[in-house]
């Protein structure tokens, strides 16, 4: 199999994947995600869960209007469709493929099946789904509480954290609904950030210089999501063995370090 194939690529399905969970692997489909893909409209009901490996999908909060804002992001850490086990089947919420990449694809009656047999895979999905609401409870917070620049150094570090090829296409414009701003204060502040020194963007191309610094002048929201993810995926690793969890655990379940990485984006 390609290591593009691989389903070790996600950590959180990496885990899931062993013994007393073989049947899954044979129920995953390989699929291509597109920039802007939606994998389930509002109030829709659910039919399929994703574990991204190269893609990354946004949770967008979406308003009456039309108008949007992404509230989190699921990478190779975890997966798309929490309302599946979690037994709502529905939700308010938008899922928007935000960077291209592959996915594995499983049936939601599959996934639902598998979670009411399997106690170590209730316990990890269910440290998946806490970790995930802290991320949209700090998001929400960070929104109301910090400036743009701070919250565009978050993005940018989030961003960077899970691609795994170091880049992704998107627009000005894309990055400032996401955010819930103007597009002309997005494009200001990354030229803040060219001038810092921190970036570097020539015809829509944007390339990290500095990383360290781009983390001082981020949120703490940025510190304390990964924190908690770090909290409770990697230290379910010995409750879930103690339930008769896949020996994977400890070498897959792990949120990936940060690292020096660069960001392409297209011309707005």
């Amino acid at each position: 199999m390609r290591e593009l194939d691989s389903f070790h690529q996600n950590h959180l399905l990496a885990a899931l994947i062993g013994p007393g969970c073989e049947r899954l692997q044979s129920q995953l489909e390989l699929v291509p995600l597109t920039q802007g893909d939606s994998l389930y409209e509002c109030g829709c009901r659910l039919h399929h869960a994703y574990f991204p490996t190269t893609s990354i999908v946004s949770l967008r909060s979406v308003m009456a209007d039309g108008a949007s804002d992404e509230m989190a992001f699921v990478g190779n850490e975890g997966i798309v469709g929490v309302p599946l086990f979690m037994g709502g089947e529905t939700t308010p919420s938008r899922a928007v493929v935000r960077s291209a990449g592959y996915a594995f694809r499983m049936q939601g009656q599959v996934l639902q099946d598998e979670f009411k047999r399997s106690s170590s895979l209730q316990y990890l999905l269910l440290r998946y789904t806490q970790a995930l609401l802290t991320q949209i409870a700090q998001t929400g917070a960070c929104n109301r509480h910090h400036s743009l620049h701070q919250r565009l150094c978050r993005w940018l570090l989030s961003c960077l954290d899970y691609l795994p090829v170091n880049e992704i296409r998107i627009t000005h414009e894309e990055i400032a609904g996401m955010l819930g701003v103007r597009r002309e204060s997005i494009s200001e502040e990354a030229g803040e950030l060219q001038t810092a020194g921190l970036i570097h963007y020539r015809r829509g191309r944007m390339i990290v210089v500095d990383r360290p610094k781009l983390e001082t002048r981020a949120c703490e929201c940025y510190r304390g999501i990964r924190r908690e993810f770090t909290r409770l995926l990697t230290d379910s690793v010995t409750r879930a063995h103690s339930l008769g969890s896949a020996s994977a655990l400890g070498r897959h379940l792990r949120v990936p370090p940060p690292g020096r990485a660069r960001v392409e984006a297209l011309p707005s």
